[in-house]
């Protein structure tokens, strides 16, 4: 299995608009090979910012690749930019393989 997860810095006072936006978008995950599951876990407010991550599950590496190239991404991603003064700064992505 493998992990994709986004790091999010969200700006102060914007935390549930940011949330209503990941709640109310179609993502197209369902219909995709290797999706297993998806999670938006809330982490900690500092004096800048609170801490969001997104959270997916993948049978494969190969499969999150092969989504990142696909229509169904490009849909989820389409009105990416339009949430101006809610992210500060762009998402850090790290991947994980799953070992145990």
């Amino acid at each position: 299995m493998y992990i994709a997860m986004n790091r999010f810095r969200i700006a102060l006072g914007r935390e549930e608009e940011f949330t209503d936006i990941w709640r109310n978008r179609d993502t197209h995950l369902k219909a995709v090979p290797g999706f297993k599951e998806f999670h938006l876990l809330q982490g900690q407010t500092d004096e800048e910012c609170t801490l969001f991550a997104s959270h997916t599950v993948w049978e494969s590496e190969q499969a999150f690749r092969d989504w990142t190239q696909s229509e169904a991404f490009k849909k989820a991603h389409a009105n990416a930019g339009s949430s101006k003064g809610v992210y500060l700064g762009p998402p850090k992505f790290e991947g994980f393989d799953v070992v145990v």
